[in-house]
C-alpha cells in the first residue's frame, strides 16, 4: 500500500496538472487554427498544434526568461502564425496571452485539493505570471500555503533556479527536502528537475490515454517517479486507502 505519511508538503505544478491547459489553449487557438487549415488545405490534429506550441513556448522561455507568461504566450501565438504563413494582429496575440484566465480546471481537481488540504500544506511552483494565476486560483478552490511563479523567480522550469528558489523559501519556513512530495504532469518541466534535486515525486499522468507529450517537450529521458496516478482523484483515493490501512 502506498504510504504518504512521510510527507508534510505537496508542491504542485499547476498547468497540465491542476488546470487543463491543453483544452484551454486549444480552444483559444481555434481562430488561428482555422486560418492555418484554410491556408494549408488540410486539418491540423490537436497534438500537432500542441506540439508546435510546446516547441515555441520552450524556446521563448529560454530566450526571455523574465517575460511574464501572458506576454510570452502572445509571442508564441505570433511564431505559430508565422510558421503556418497566416496573418495575426498583435491584438490577436495579446488576446491569446490573456486566455489563461479562461483555462478550465480538470473536473477532479478542486475536490481532490480540498481533501488533500486537510492533510498537507499545499504549494504552487508554476510557469505563470501572478495575474494569470490569480484567475486560475479562483477555479482551484483552495488557499495555497505558498505560491511561487516564474514571474517571481525570473525564469521558467525546467531551470534549476525555480527549484532552488522554492526550496530556499520553504527551508526558511522549516520545511526540509524530505518533507516534500513534488506533484506534476510534465516529465520535462518537473520530474526531471525533481530527480536532479533529490525530491520525491508524484506523476499525475493526465495524458495516459494519448501518445506523445502534447504541450510539453519530450524530456529526452524518462525520469524516475515515486508515485504515478492518472488523475488527482486517484491520488486522493490512494491517500484515503493509506489512512484506512493504517488504522
Amino acid at each position: 500500500m502506498i504510504d504518504f505519511s512521510r510527507f508534510d508538503v505537496l508542491t504542485f505544478d499547476c498547468y497540465g496538472t491542476l488546470i487543463d491547459w491543453e483544452s484551454g489553449m486549444f480552444a483559444a487557438l481555434k481562430p488561428l487554427i482555422g486560418k492555418a487549415e484554410g491556408k494549408i488545405g488540410r486539418p491540423l490534429s490537436r497534438d500537432a498544434v500542441l506540439e508546435a506550441h510546446a516547441r515555441h513556448e520552450s524556446a521563448q522561455q529560454l530566450q526571455t526568461p523574465a517575460k511574464p507568461y501572458r506576454e510570452l504566450l502572445a509571442v508564441v501565438y505570433r511564431r505559430m502564425a508565422e510558421d503556418w504563413g497566416v496573418p495575426a494582429s498583435w491584438d490577436e496575440c495579446l488576446s491569446y496571452g490573456a486566455s489563461v484566465r479562461d483555462w478550465p480546471a480538470f473536473p477532479d481537481t478542486t475536490e481532490a485539493l480540498r481533501y488533500l488540504k486537510g492533510h498537507y500544506k499545499l504549494v504552487i511552483l508554476s510557469n505563470v505570471d501572478n495575474a494569470s494565476f490569480a484567475f486560475s486560483n479562483e477555479k482551484l478552490g483552495v488557499e495555497f500555503d505558498a505560491i511561487f511563479t516564474a514571474e517571481d523567480i525570473g525564469s521558467y522550469k525546467p531551470s534549476p533556479r525555480n527549484f532552488d528558489y522554492m526550496l530556499e523559501k520553504l527551508a526558511g519556513r522549516g520545511i526540509a527536502r524530505p518533507d516534500i512530495l513534488h506533484t506534476a504532469e510534465s516529465l520535462f518541466h518537473d520530474h526531471g528537475p525533481a530527480n536532479d534535486f533529490g525530491l520525491a515525486n508524484c506523476w499525475i499522468h493526465r495524458r495516459h490515454a494519448a501518445d506523445g507529450f502534447g504541450a510539453t517537450m519530450d524530456p529526452g529521458r524518462t525520469p524516475k517517479t515515486d508515485f504515478r496516478f492518472t488523475s488527482m482523484a486517484e491520488m486522493a483515493a490512494a491517500h484515503r486507502d493509506t489512512l484506512g490501512s493504517s488504522k
